[in-house]
């Protein structure tokens, strides 16, 4: 008996399973794609093969038997498994289902990579999405392991034009932040130099946005403020920026979420003499390695996300 439940097919199990369903053998044949006549054969060969009942036939229709609860039970969740394995399949040959694994600073993440994220969403929600936001080495690093599908990217001084395609993406510029209540919120341009001597907060030696305020300072001809907190985090930027003067180191992206609608933090921009900018990003492809079609869809919104010309 117990070789004979474990070779059950599944024709057999959705039966059980239907019938449970429906109460009645007309429609789960029907919904098993047989006739009447061959599902009760083949519901009676499972009978007499388990030598028991599996369905009491009432008036109103057949309920299971305790026995038959048995097997409904699992067969059942057996069906379910199996449909679910068809839909997951069907949905990954039509590019609305697998996984797609994607890098991005946090201006690509804000600007491009989750507006086109939620697009495809909307079409294939079952797509298994991960985004990784985080700095320009550990992107880089990443895609090379093989971590990502692809990555919205600065590239530095490296040569990667061998190992990638590497497409244009967006420019952007350093932008000051401050809590409404700082001292020079709303006081026009002021010069790098009246700041050197506040709190800052911005990211660690290396990070893009650091070097670019770098060399801001420098070409004014002075050093960088030395009272620093060193984070990337948007979350503990947004702390300090509530809990003290702190003049925090920003993209335009960061500063479009904080400060418009739902958000609508209470902070400013402070307005500099001089403009800071950072190098570009790029979206960057492996040459050497099969993109999913979930992969496929998720980077074709992203390059429709790009800025034109």
């Amino acid at each position: 008996m117990n070789l004979y439940l474990r070779s059950l097919r599944p024709v057999q199990l959705r039966l059980i399973a239907t019938i449970a369903q429906q109460g009645k053998l007309r429609l789960a044949a029907d919904l098993c794609g047989m006739t009447t006549p061959a599902a009760s054969r083949m519901l009676a060969e499972m009978e007499t093969q388990l030598t028991t009942t599996l369905f009491e036939r009432r008036p109103k229709g057949m309920v299971p038997t305790p026995s038959g609860e048995v097997l409904v039970r699992h067969a059942s969740k057996l069906m379910h498994d199996v449909d679910q394995m068809a839909t997951e399949f069907d949905a990954h040959l039509a590019g609305q289902g697998g996984a797609v694994r994607v890098g991005a600073v946090t201006g690509g993440a804000l600007a491009i990579v989750i507006p086109a994220i939620l697009d495809m969403k909307q079409e294939a929600p079952l797509v298994d999405v991960s985004l990784d936001v985080s700095s320009t080495a550990q992107l880089m690093h990443g895609l090379e392991r093989g971590d990502f599908d692809f990555v919205l990217s600065r590239v530095g001084s490296d040569d990667y034009s061998r190992g990638f395609d590497i497409l244009p993406a967006q420019t952007e510029s350093v932008l000051l932040m401050v809590r409404n209540s700082h001292p020079l919120a709303g006081s026009g341009p002021v010069a790098l130099a009246d700041l050197r001597d506040a709190m800052w907060t911005m990211q660690d030696r290396g990070a893009p946005i650091r070097h670019a305020l770098e060399i801001a300072f420098h070409d004014e001809g002075i050093d960088l403020p030395r009272n620093l907190i060193k984070s990337a985090s948007v979350v503990a930027i947004m702390a300090l920026l509530r809990d003290s003067d702190v003049i925090a180191v920003i993209t335009q992206e960061v500063a479009d979420l904080l400060l418009s609608p739902p958000y609508e933090a209470d902070l400013v921009l402070l307005e500099t003499r001089k403009p800071i900018s950072i190098e570009p990003y790029y979206v960057l492809c492996p040459r050497d390695r099969l993109m999913s079609r979930a992969a496929r869809a998720l980077l074709d919104r992203v390059r429709a996300r790009l800025p034109q010309g």
